[in-house]
């Protein structure tokens, strides 16, 4: 279900004029996620609003002004076309304002790989636009999403973040959105690219990146969804229904064991 979106950005505690500017868009997904037990895997993903995650990492306003945003609160095996253009719209509208610098998006990790790779076709910016999440709930022993989410900061708030396309931030890596995929369900370190590695790393608020992108991104392509607006969701649906077969059928799963009703 989506969360009532607000498009005023909520001002950030004590704003330092020499600090860069980042928005936070929240999603909802694990990193938002809570439980009643710290031990267990069974938790609500998309629990907490933004405002929470951020009081998570108070050393993140040492980086940066803060300010967040809701855009959904849904967990990332139900996120859809609808929001992706949300997320689209909205950071293209975000990235043209002198006071914004850099964007960081918190979001579930079944398909986070998979709006990143809409994000890199669509936002038209050469500000740093990434993607951070958890494999791990806010309320879990030994949270993941705490650090996922300082480190996508401080990657949003570094100036040599800039033009290397929309990136994932995981586990102290720095990917391509294009490129990344998640190669585990439960494993923190399961944000991987197989065929060309990460771009660069983040550790201790600093970012060293080792190459820069060749193909086509952002600004770049030729995609433009400005004026694509749908008022209702519209599902790419693989599967519509499950045909008779002798030799069994074969289901688009999520981790660990999730799966969107909603889609076939």
């Amino acid at each position: 279900m989506l969360a009532s979106t607000c498009w005023m950005l909520r001002p950030a505690r004590g704003q330092n004029a020499n600090l860069p500017n980042v928005v936070i868009l929240a999603t909802g997904g694990t990193i938002a996620g809570a439980g009643e037990s710290s031990v267990g895997t069974a938790y609500t993903a998309g629990k907490l609003p933004i405002d929470d995650l951020l009081n998570a990492v108070p050393e993140a306003r040492k980086i940066a002004n803060l300010r967040g945003e809701q855009i959904a609160s849904v967990g990332s095996q139900a996120m859809h076309d609808s929001v992706w253009l949300k997320l689209a719209h909205r950071i293209n509208e975000l990235v043209k304002r002198s006071d914004v610098d850099g964007i960081v998006i918190t979001h579930g990790t079944d398909t986070e790989g998979e709006t990143g790779f809409f994000l890199q076709l669509t936002v038209k910016s050469t500000k740093p636009v990434v993607l951070v999440g958890a494999m791990r709930s806010a309320t879990a022993l030994s949270a993941d999403g705490p650090l996922n989410l300082y480190n996508g900061i401080v990657v949003a708030a570094n100036k040599t973040s800039a033009d290397r396309g929309v990136l994932v931030a995981m586990n102290d890596y720095i990917y391509s959105a294009r490129d990344v995929t998640k190669t585990n369900t439960t494993n923190v370190s399961t944000f991987q690219a197989p065929n060309t590695g990460p771009l660069g790393v983040v550790m201790d608020g600093k970012v060293e990146y080792y190459h820069r992108l060749i193909r086509k991104h952002t600004h770049q392509t030729e995609f433009d969804v400005s004026k694509v607006n749908f008022t209702k969701s519209r599902y790419l649906v693989r599967v519509r229904k499950y045909e008779p077969c002798a030799g069994g059928c074969i289901g688009e799963g999520r981790s660990p064991g999730n799966r969107d009703s909603r889609r076939g």
